[in-house]
């Protein structure tokens, strides 16, 4: 059964004189005053005469009286009915802190004022008994019951709220640009690692494997070529570039600079040739077919020195 909790509230304080309500205050009902509202006299508004009301915002939890007489009069248990008191209260504070009155059925009216604390105002006396009160509540709770029952058979389905259409499309578009944000960030990083990987790649193309760039020691070692004897590398007579592929120059210089990187680059298994014309000039170089741009690049960073292409 469903009973509003503000005609028990001015019921407690007709029977028992004083009401404490947490974080508002307490009601006093003047003892010489008799409280008998009766069900004859619904058309009568008659003053409640004889209550006061005093501020006191440090009360923080109601009476126990006050807690087991909601439960008793609303067949609900003691926790519940608590809850159901905290909940009706904290309602009232909300409603009195936006600075309108708050009305306490059968009590009167509650107002905030500036310093914090509450005025009163009393209002006009219930105009039915407990036990009316009570039965007619639970008349109209089993009539409610009986109408949740009937109305799924021959009732049409509630009409949904219309502030869900335009949230389900906003978390649609949320979702769908989030999409397109991963998809553009995980293009962009492939993308730039296949530019890498074509650039340190290409020359792998004709099997040869290619090295992080080499650094070019044979100009400070040519003071050690008396002590270390390198060793002496097939010098061919100038090489004719065969068709499909690129003569790619590294690097001309003299017999032992060449013959010491010539040797260098062969630890590395670089698929390198040497050659002259004259045995002064001597021309390290690599046979490889591929896009020239590529290539030359590619070979440009890992030997460290601008690669070029011998037409001849």
């Amino acid at each position: 059964m469903t009973v509003k909790i503000a005609p028990l509230l001015a019921h407690y304080l007709y029977a028992n004189k004083r009401l404490d309500l947490p974080n508002i205050g307490t009601f006093t009902l003047d003892n010489s005053i008799a409280v008998e509202p009766e069900s004859n006299k619904q058309s009568k508004n008659i003053p409640l005469e004889g209550v006061s009301f005093e501020s006191n915002t440090s009360i923080k939890e109601p009476t126990a009286d006050l807690v087991q007489f909601i439960a008793t009069n609303s067949g609900r248990i003691k926790p519940l009915a608590a809850a159901d008191l905290e909940s009706h209260l904290g309602l009232a504070l909300q409603f009195i802190n936006i600075g309108k009155p708050y009305y306490i059925e059968g009590i009167g009216s509650l107002t905030k004022i500036n310093s914090g604390g509450f005025t009163f105002t009393p209002g006009v006396l219930l105009n039915e008994k407990l036990s009316d009160y009570l039965a007619k509540e639970a008349g109209n709770s089993a009539s409610r019951a009986a109408d949740d029952n009937y109305k799924p058979n021959f009732s049409s389905p509630m009409p949904t709220t219309n502030w869900k259409k335009p949230a389900l499309t906003i978390l649609i578009i949320a979702g769908i640009g989030l999409a397109v944000w991963g998809g553009y960030m995980v293009y962009k990083k492939t993308n730039a690692k296949k530019e890498v990987a074509e650039k340190t790649d290409a020359p792998i193309e004709n099997k040869t494997e290619l090295v992080p760039p080499i650094a070019d020691t044979a100009a400070t070692s040519l003071k050690d070529s008396a002590i270390q004897q390198p060793v002496t590398p097939t010098i061919t007579p100038v090489v004719k570039t065969p068709g499909g592929k690129n003569k790619y120059v590294l690097e001309v210089s003299d017999r032992i600079r060449a013959t010491q990187r010539y040797n260098k680059l062969k630890t590395y298994l670089w698929d390198v040739q040497l050659e002259t014309k004259d045995s002064v000039s001597y021309k390290l170089f690599m046979l490889l077919p591929g896009d020239t741009t590529t290539v030359k690049d590619s070979l440009t960073m890992l030997n460290g020195k601008r690669v070029y292409i011998d037409k001849y």
